[in-house]
Formats: structure tokens, C-alpha cells, sequence
């Protein structure tokens, strides 16, 4: 049985599996290949995506939305008999199934078939989001219970924060902009560490208990925190503290009536909050805890087609692999502009070495929003220049750390956390002082660790990087332009590598060096002034 699975809206992806194999064919996120970030589905990626498959599917699941979204789709909200939709449809001619479940449904039945827990474990599960934010238990007869709502819209609680400092939102009531949430957990680590203050109080009492959406900066004018400034230490301060209220009002919940041990599964986009995932671990609460490497919206597709694969088939666990994204496009480049050479993993270590910034391309694309070393742009760790560069390259904010990736079996050496974290979801202290270009600004980074099993080639760049400079570490940030999805095509990577200062790039085994007369006039006037 072949599910063909979409997602509505934002952070579209297409998904196809197996349903009598239980096994993840593919994801295809619509943002992937260089369109705009959080993209709807569109021709080109249905295209593709109908290609890989070879056939029409015997299922065709998609996921709930908004009220009103369309005809045959459910809602957002729902996870009881009646939240769903069964029913068929004729496609070139064939009748399929069709079947829509509730999106709430998609994060829950996606952690809960991606978790590494044997089928029949019982589960607690956490959506949270921007607009969920409940508890949820699953037994082992795959029943689901609503444990409760710890707190209405955590997700838009928290980027709200960045649009009330920030001058350049001026839509009075806006909803807030996907992208600041991320902004708001570098800023977190500015903050101080101490009790609110009254100001800080009065934002927090007034936050945690709304459910308006969405939230009226417009209304906030008399707030000290009105347009202030994100990088101004006083709202650094507040980021902190507002998402330690945040944390605290999950964990006080989930302390109170989470109680029997099993392991917890985390889903939502709050899910990709490095924090707060290092916190959950550290409660004691729980056997485990698993996050997927989607567990935002980009995996609600797989959720979707987990939910139909259980309907249909009774099982809810799937084998899945994260470089199960689309394939690298090896289109046309100019060559005049590149010396082209075979892959020597020495040969880029020692690019690396001497301060080369590399972009490193290998088969599919990772799943979820990291780059997970398919898709990145890898550099030294050892200096904050490296760390501002990569952040020159990216056009982002200075303020914005850059992640490393590890060689697993030497993470304890640099980081406090020696458990795996093979998908970048969890926040460490950093042990190692040579790190400086990975250290955020409170001693932490977000690491990703590789064993050979994992990600063969990256292993094996690491491990001769390791034999150079006596670091197994490498700066990881992906390899995109600013404002779209990873990079997926030759030509679209060399007009990168030229525009915004790449020294070169790695495809598959070939390695390609910029010829210094075709790098931009920018990058060549830092080179001559450092000179």
C-alpha cells in the first residue's frame, strides 16, 4: 500500500510511504531546492514528487487545516473518533482512498511512529505550538488521551516578543513572522540570570494567560518594551525570562500529571527549541525523550501519512531515514570559473585548516529545517572571525550562533552532553576553549553529532579534520540563500559560492575550488585588507 501524504499551508512537504513495508520513501519539503522559506506546496515540488513515485497511490492522505481551509480536509484541532475523514477519490482514472485527519493529529501520530520505542510502549506526547500547546498519552493499544492544555498559542507567545522590540513590525495586529521565534531563543541567551523585575512580571502575567490571537502589539504602545530594540540588554532580559515562565508552566503541568515514567515525545514547532529540550531531559520526569528532526510543521505530512498508514493497516511505527529529501540536481555550471578536483578528505581538511568556508553537498536533502551535513556550509571552529563571517555569508544577524557538528564518539570532550544528538535539537555547554567560533554568547551551543553509521562521509571529513588540527569539530550552518530552503541544484550553489564568499564546495566526490578572479569583489577586498 503506497500513501501519498501533503500538507497544506505554510511549511508544505509532500511524503510518500510504504504503508505494508511501514517505511518512509520520501519527504519533499516545498521550501527545498531554493524557494522561500516556510513555502506552500507548489507545481514544481508535485511534480517531482509524482515522479519519484512510479505510480498512482492506493492512498491519498491530506493534512488538516484551518476551518474553511477546503472541502474535504478536517480542521486544525481534534484527536477523537470523527476527526477525520475516509472516503474515495478518482485520480487519472483510478479510484484511490482518501483519508484527512486533523493537524493536531499530524504531530502526534508523527513523533509517535518516528520515535525509536518499540510498538506497544506506552507514550506521553507534547504539541507544542502555535497555537497547541497540550499533553497527551498513548497506550499500548494506540488510544490517545488528552492529558489537558498547559497554555493556549506557546509559539506565537514567544515570537511575539521579537515583534513587540522590534520597530520594523509596524502591522498593529499582525500575526507574528515564523522566523522570530528562532531569533528570540539566540537573543534568550543574552539575558541575565535573576528573578523578574515588575516590568518584566507585568509582561509575563499578562502574556501566559491570553488566548487572543493575534496578540496586539499595536495595543502595547505604553509597554517599556515597545520597540526597544531586540539586542537592548533590558529585553534581552525579558526574552529570558518570559521563556524560563514558559517552560516552567509546561513542566509544572507535566509534573502534576505525568507521573507514571514513560517516554515523552515532543512535537510542534516549540520542538526545535534547543532549551527547552535540554530541560525536558533534565527533569527526571521521563524514561526518555525523542524529538523528531521535523517536529515542526515540515513533518506534519509524514505525521499525516503515519495517520493514515494506522488507520488502514493498524500499525503506527515506520522505518525512516533523515537525508530523505530531495535529490541533488547536477545541472549545468560554468567550469571556467572552478578548478575541479577528485574528493580528497585531506585535501578539505586542510582547506578547512586554513580558514576556507566549504560548501558540502552529499545525495539527498535532510528532512526538518538543520542542516544536518547533506546540506551545509562547514568552516573551522577555532575564531569568532569565522563565526561573524558565516553570518556575513548567511545575510543574517550578528547576534545569530553558529552550530558545530561532532564526531560522536568525542562529544563528551567538548561539550557537556554525551548523549547522541545526531539531529541538532539540544542546547550543551561548551567544555573546549578553542571552540570560539561555535561558543554562543552564553557558553552553549547546539550541537550536531556524527557517528560513521550516520553519515559516512561526513564522519570521514571530520575524522581527517580531527588527524589536522586535533579537533573532531567543524562549524555546520546551512546552505541556503537567505529567505529560501536548502540549495539543490550546481548552478544554484556556484552563483551562491560566488555572491556570498564561499572559497568552494564539495559535491558528492568532487571538490570545486573558486578561481580567486571569479570570487565577488566583496569577498576579494576582505581577502587583500587581511592580507
Amino acid at each position: 500500500m503506497k500513501i501519498l501524504s501533503l500538507k497544506p499551508d505554510h511549511d508544505s512537504a509532500i511524503v510518500a510511504l510504504d504503508g505494508s513495508a511501514a517505511e518512509l520513501i520520501y519527504s519533499y519539503e516545498a521550501e527545498k531546492d531554493s524557494f522561500p522559506r516556510y513555502s506552500t506546496v507548489n507545481p514544481a515540488t508535485i511534480l517531482e514528487a509524482a515522479g519519484r513515485l512510479g505510480a498512482i497511490p492506493d492512498v491519498v492522505a491530506v493534512g488538516g487545516w484551518c476551518t474553511g481551509f477546503g472541502h474535504d480536509a478536517v480542521g486544525y484541532y481534534g484527536i477523537a473518533e470523527g476527526s477525520e475523514i475516509v472516503g474515495e477519490k478518482t485520480i487519472f482514472g483510478r479510484k484511490v482512498y482518501y483519508y484527512s485527519s486533523t493537524h493536531e493529529r499530524s504531530h502526534l501520530w508523527g513523533a509517535y511512529g518516528m520515535s525509536p520505542f518499540a510498538a506497544g510502549v506506552p507514550c506521553y506526547a507534547l504539541i507544542w505550538e502555535g497555537w497547541c500547546g497540550d499533553f497527551y498519552q498513548i497506550d499500548e493499544h494506540l488510544q490517545v488521551q488528552h492529558l489537558g492544555k498547559a497554555m493556549a498559542n506557546p509559539g506565537q507567545k514567544y515570537a511575539f516578543l521579537y515583534a513587540l522590540a522590534d520597530p520594523s513590525f509596524i502591522s498593529p495586529k499582525a500575526p507574528t513572522r515564523i522566523q522570530d521565534a528562532g531569533k528570540v531563543m539566540a537573543l534568550c541567551a543574552y539575558g541575565q540570570t535573576r528573578s523578574p523585575d515588575r516590568d518584566e512580571r507585568a509582561l509575563i502575567d499578562f502574556l501566559l494567560p491570553s488566548d487572543q490571537y493575534p496578540l496586539p502589539k499595536g495595543e502595547m504602545r505604553d509597554s517599556p518594551y515597545y520597540n526597544i530594540g531586540v539586542t537592548h540588554q533590558k529585553f534581552t532580559d525579558l526574552a529570558r525570562r518570559v521563556s524560563d515562565a514558559i517552560f516552567d508552566k509546561f513542566h509544572t503541568f507535566a509534573r502534576k500529571n505525568l507521573t507514571k515514567g514513560y517516554p515523552l515525545l515532543i512535537s510542534g514547532g516549540c520542538g526545535l527549541n534547543c532549551e527547552w529540550n535540554r530541560r525536558w531531559l533534565e527533569t527526571d520526569l521521563f524514561s526518555d525523550v525523542f524529538i523528531p528532526p521535523c517536529a515542526n510543521d515540515a513533518g506534519s505530512a509524514i505525521g499525516t501519512a503515519i495517520d493514515a498508514m494506522r488507520h488502514f493497516t493498524g500499525k503506527a511505527k515506520i522505518k525512516w531515514n533523515v537525508y530523505s529529501g530531495q535529490p541533488f540536481t547536477l545541472d549545468e555550471i560554468d567550469r571556467t570559473v572552478v578548478e575541479v578536483h577528485r574528493l580528497d578528505y585531506g585535501q578539505v581538511a586542510s582547506a578547512l585548516l586554513d580558514d576556507k568556508v566549504i560548501g558540502w553537498v552529499q545525495g539527498n536533502c535532510e528532512i526538518g529545517p538543520r542542516a544536518l551535513g547533506n546540506r551545509s556550509i562547514l568552516a573551522a571552529p577555532f575564531s569568532k572571525e569565522t563565526h561573524e563571517r558565516l553570518n556575513r555569508i548567511k545575510n543574517r544577524e550578528a547576534f545569530r550562533p553558529i552550530a558545530p557538528v561532532c564526531l560522536e564518539q568525542d562529544a563528551a570532550l567538548h561539550f557537556d552532553l554525551a548523549r547522541p544528538s545526531p539531529y541538532m535539537l539540544l542546547f550543551q555547554k561548551v567544555l573546549d576553549g578553542r571552540l570560539k567560533a561555535v561558543t554562543h554568547v552564553d557558553g552553549t551551543a547546539r550541537a550536531q553529532t556524527v557517528s560513521q553509521e550516520q553519515n559516512a562521509k561526513l564522519f570521514q571529513l571530520l575524522t581527517s579534520f580531527k588527524a589536522k588540527s586535533g579537533v573532531g569539530v567543524l562549524c555546520n550552518t546551512s546552505l541556503n540563500f537567505n529567505g529560501s530552503g536548502f540549495i539543490n541544484r550546481a548552478s544554484d550553489l556556484l552563483t551562491y559560492a560566488r555572491t556570498a564568499g564561499l572559497d568552494g564546495f564539495v559535491i558528492d566526490d568532487a571538490f570545486y575550488i573558486i578561481k580567486e578572479r571569479y570570487l565577488s569583489r566583496r569577498r576579494v577586498d576582505r581577502n587583500r585588507s587581511r592580507s
